[in-house]
């Protein structure tokens, strides 16, 4: 079972906390200010946003806060999580898409965002491209990705652990854009200007090693998996190897994500 197609509890309960966290510092780089005009000549309070690949509303939260409902639009291929959103955001536009056919009419946006969103897509410059076409001239496309690469993604201690246990799981440093510099690399083949990328960083406080591992034990996500699929004896090993590369509880996990930004050329 792939990430999209996760009940929208379960992806609240593996991606939501570290989603929610992040939202604020990339809508802040992404220049969507309520309170003045940003240096792309956006006001916030007046965008219209799209959110592509919204998830479960993380991402959606955070704009509807700042802009209102009416001036989102957001699209996921997952209709369990599209629906999740309605009933969540119900005078938000959600509808059921894929970022490489985004269903709106050329320059419909000020700003385009995607959170989380490029690493699985099959080919991240078309997506940007897509998004870049829906985007009005002299507006924002922007995206981040998890620094897997850099093994600073909410997950990169338990794959650590786990490539110790079983060494032929594959390596997550070469999925798009998470490493740095490859953002600003995959912005520019698709035509944006202007293109900066910077690094964001978030911390998740735990009250216990067990809360902390709950997802991967719940069989959550691809590290969920992964880890069910052990034999017990395994599972025991990769827990312990785990529980000791991660302070006394409370602690707090430190996450960062690249994000890029852009503009569309105005013609």
């Amino acid at each position: 079972m792939g990430i999209n197609n996760l009940p929208a509890v379960a992806y609240d309960s593996f991606m939501g906390t570290y989603s929610a966290l992040l939202s604020p510092l990339f809508v802040d780089f992404a220049g969507l200010d309520t309170a003045a005009t940003t240096d792309s000549g956006l006001h916030g309070a007046d965008a219209r946003v799209l959110d592509v690949g919204c998830g479960t509303g993380a991402l959606i939260a955070e704009l509807q806060s700042r802009l209102g409902p009416e001036a989102i639009s957001a699209i996921d291929p997952s209709a369990s999580f599209v629906q999740a959103v309605r009933e969540r955001y119900p005078r938000v536009d959600v509808r059921v898409a894929s970022v490489e056919n985004l269903p709106f009419a050329d320059g419909s946006f000020d700003v385009t965002l995607a959170q989380l969103v490029l690493p699985v897509v099959t080919d991240p410059v078309a997506a940007l491209e897509q998004m870049r076409r829906v985007t009005r001239g002299g507006g924002v496309v922007a995206a981040n990705v998890w620094d897997f690469a850099g093994a600073r993604s909410p997950f990169s201690l338990f794959w650590s652990a786990a490539r110790e246990v079983e060494p032929r799981i594959p390596d997550e440093s070469n999925q798009h854009g998470s490493r740095e510099g490859s953002l600003h690399e995959l912005f520019t083949a698709a035509g944006l200007h202007d293109v900066m990328e910077v690094p964001l960083e978030i911390g998740v406080e735990y009250g216990s090693f067990e809360e902390w591992f709950a997802p991967y034990a719940g069989g959550i996500g691809p590290a969920g998996r992964f880890y069910t699929s052990l034999e017990p004896a395994r599972q025991d090993e990769l827990q312990a190897r785990c529980r000791a590369r991660l302070p006394p509880a409370p602690f707090t996990v430190t996450s960062r994500a690249w994000a890029a930004r852009g503009v569309v050329e105005t013609l």
